[in-house]
């Protein structure tokens, strides 16, 4: 056999391959864009399992409950299926559990509290509907309660390491109420009366027994599939690399005992500008620091 012969037989093959692949690409390609299918060929919302282990800060999850099932798997597919929220909250997490957890730890409340914030808030500053603002969601009263300062000028509520704290405090009086860390995360949404009122009624003693308004209803499930999506990502289809989390810069924290005239040129000589030293220190809500009293305020600035 000629190598002219035998050159043109190799091309003749890989000739007939290449038609092959291409027809077979073109066959899902056209699958993937008819519109009778709608979605891509490999894109499948599967039924979940739920894990046996499911519990709040070590409290069990009765899933032989069929109603406690059907509400926790609720929560567990919304969680799993909302990608994009659940990547964004992936993300924030990542910014935002390195300065809660150790405080939760300081403060003796169990890790899994975490998630209590990310589902109150998401991680974003927005005021709720009803006015409950900052990371852990306090209402004015009851943040004032536990000592927070709110008004015009400052809001700690927006101080995440000052909400944490006073969190830590509601939820260990709400645990010693009701001896359940279940039902002190149900009351951080209810209220302790609104809570304690509907148990007495119901005559029933845990979270599960009783029936309560439909968000509380939802409300600890939410914290409990949080925790397992996204202490589990990768279990849940989320993929992403490190870089792709975000985090928080570098600073340092000055203490200031008197009024700030303006925040604007506090900041310039910081190098930051407004919005820099805003986003760092969200708890100041006005272009300047009253501080008629002379307290001490501790403040954030980027660390050269």
């Amino acid at each position: 056999m000629s190598n002219t012969f035998k050159i043109v037989s190799i091309l003749s093959v890989i000739s007939v391959i290449l038609l092959g692949i291409n027809a077979s690409n073109k066959k899902e390609t056209s699958v993937i864009n008819d519109p009778k299918i709608g979605t891509h060929i490999n894109y499948k919302i599967q039924a979940l399992k739920l894990p046996d282990n499911l519990n709040l800060a070590g409290e069990r999850v009765p899933l032989e409950i069929a109603d406690v099932k059907e509400r926790m798997e609720r929560e567990l597919l919304v969680n799993t299926y909302w990608q994009s929220n659940g990547l964004l909250l992936l993300k924030r997490s990542n910014k935002y559990f390195p300065i809660i957890e150790p405080l939760l730890a300081k403060y003796g409340l169990p890790d899994d509290f975490k998630y209590l914030a990310l589902a109150e808030s998401g991680f974003t500053d927005e005021t709720s509907s009803v006015g409950a603002a900052g990371m852990w969601h306090f209402m004015k009263e009851t943040g004032k309660e536990y000592g927070l300062e709110i008004n015009d000028n400052v809001d700690e509520r927006y101080n995440i390491e000052k909400s944490t704290e006073v969190a830590a405090a509601y939820l260990k009086n709400a645990k010693n109420k009701f001896g359940s860390w279940t039902l002190a995360a149900a009351s951080y949404n209810a209220g302790l009366y609104g809570v304690s009122r509907r148990m007495k009624e119901q005559e029933v003693d845990t979270y599960y027994d009783a029936l309560l308004p439909d968000e509380t209803e939802r409300y600890v499930f939410r914290i409990i599939a949080l925790k397992e999506v996204i202490g589990n990502p990768e279990k849940y289809g989320f993929v992403f690399e490190q870089e792709d989390l975000y985090t928080l810069p570098k600073t340092i924290t000055i203490q200031v005992d008197t009024e700030i005239p303006n925040i604007t040129t506090f900041a310039k000589n910081y190098g930051l500008n407004y919005k820099e030293f805003k986003i760092l220190n969200p708890w100041l809500r006005e272009n300047k620091l009253n501080n008629k009293s002379g307290k001490v305020y501790d403040i954030k600035i980027l660390a050269k």
